[in-house]
């Protein structure tokens, strides 16, 4: 694993929809891509929780003969929201045996010492470091910070 990727381009407003369901009043929600339906405005200095239940992790692995998709299953997270997104801290820790791909032989192979070496590194940590507004493919906000994984943290 030569290059690690550290910058987590989402559409931030969704996330931070999707994060503010009152688990005691509202149905989980899923975020995606999607315009989703006008959510109540975050309160400053509020703390939102990252889960399988509200978000979602997914991946595209890319070669010359094809590409793969994938995702995690298992992660925990929070978004320390200060009255604005680029004020906002965000932080997700991802449970890296979680992983599947849409082929089983893959899912087996990205989990070998060959990719993640789930064994010897069994999550991987993202914190953020900053929020700018604006994204690749149409995302709101673009989200930089430290990957720590395969042991490795990525400034």
């Amino acid at each position: 694993m030569t290059r690690l990727v550290k910058t987590l381009t989402i559409a931030l407003p969704l996330l931070f929809a999707a994060a503010c369901a009152n688990p005691a009043t509202d149905k989980p929600k899923a975020v995606t891509s999607e315009a989703a339906p006008a959510a109540p405005a975050p309160v400053a200095g509020e703390k939102y929780s990252i889960t399988a239940d509200n978000s979602k992790i997914e991946f595209v692995g890319s070669k010359v003969t094809g590409s793969h998709n994938g995702s995690f299953g298992k992660f925990s997270g929070a978004i320390d929201y200060l009255g604005q997104p680029e004020k906002s801290r965000v932080t997700i820790t991802i449970d890296l045996d979680s992983l599947t791909a849409d082929d089983p032989k893959l899912t087996a192979h990205l989990k070998t010492a060959d990719f993640f070496d789930v064994a010897k590194y069994p999550q991987a940590t993202f914190q953020s470091t900053e929020i700018k507004v604006g994204g690749d493919k149409g995302a709101s906000h673009t989200i930089t910070g430290n990957l720590q994984l395969h042991g490795v943290l990525n400034q």
